[in-house]
């Protein structure tokens, strides 16, 4: 199986077969993480950049009053905190949602990365601005959108996602969160977001089974939630 980090930034820049192999050749570890374990916490000063391989993380702060709120669903072939390498200290945390194989990039290797190759240092760059356009259509769906769009729009989003890591067979992908975790990513209570996923369920828009969340129809689904790709940016260097 190729790389899902190759498969996704080749969608920012054209990556050469030398390009290739020295991503993957910069991971220093590989280990795999058990659901719901944080990798890295707000305030820690980490020395590796940490990536996705396989399963699901998020971002997320925690409240004074002890609630949270998920910022971000990390999928195969994300960078959970690329950021660091510049800003040094973590001012939110990453958690694993399901079981997860992440690999660890010292920081000093990601700078070389950058220095020796001009369409690695384009490929990172822009997945910094992917995350960064993804956090803008979040607040714009949560802030705008009503509750059933909001869910319906971030299925559509990790959809889209995961076909472009060759992860999404039959439109149908894994989705391992709970629903009081879905809750924490929309700003909902978990009893609003269970009525929400009926609602999708009952339109013909989903099934929800275990783990695997399957759209029955996408372009539908897409119209459903007002759901345009273009923020993903990935008709790109592809």
């Amino acid at each position: 199986m190729e790389d899902p980090v190759v498969l996704k930034l080749q969608h920012g820049a054209m990556l050469s077969p030398e390009d290739k192999r020295a991503l993957s050749d910069s991971y220093s570890k590989v280990h795999t993480v058990e659901a719901r374990i944080d990798l890295i916490s707000q305030g820690d000063t980490p020395e590796d950049v940490h990536v996705v391989l396989e399963g699901f993380a998020c971002r997320y702060k925690l409240l004074p009053d002890g609630s949270r709120q998920i910022m971000a669903w990390l999928v195969p072939g994300d960078f959970c905190d690329l950021h660091v390498a510049v800003l040094g200290r973590m001012d939110h945390s990453i958690a694993t949602l399901s079981t997860s194989k992440v690999a660890r990039i010292p920081k000093d290797r990601v700078a070389e990365l950058v220095k020796t190759s001009e369409q690695l240092s384009r490929a990172l760059w822009w997945a910094t601005l992917v995350d960064e356009a993804i956090l803008r259509e979040w607040l714009a769906n949560m802030g705008r959108r009503p509750a059933h769009e909001q869910v319906a729009h971030l299925f559509c989003e990790l959809l889209v996602r995961l076909k472009a890591v060759g992860l999404a067979q039959d439109d149908a992908m894994e989705l391992p969160l709970t629903q009081v975790e879905l809750a924490d990513t929309v700003g909902l209570s978990s009893v609003h977001v269970n009525r929400v996923v009926q609602e999708l369920r009952d339109e013909g828009l989903i099934s929800w089974r275990g783990k695997v969340l399957k759209v029955l129809d996408v372009q539908r689904l897409k119209r459903f939630a007002g759901f345009e790709a273009g923020y993903l940016h990935l008709d790109g260097a592809a």
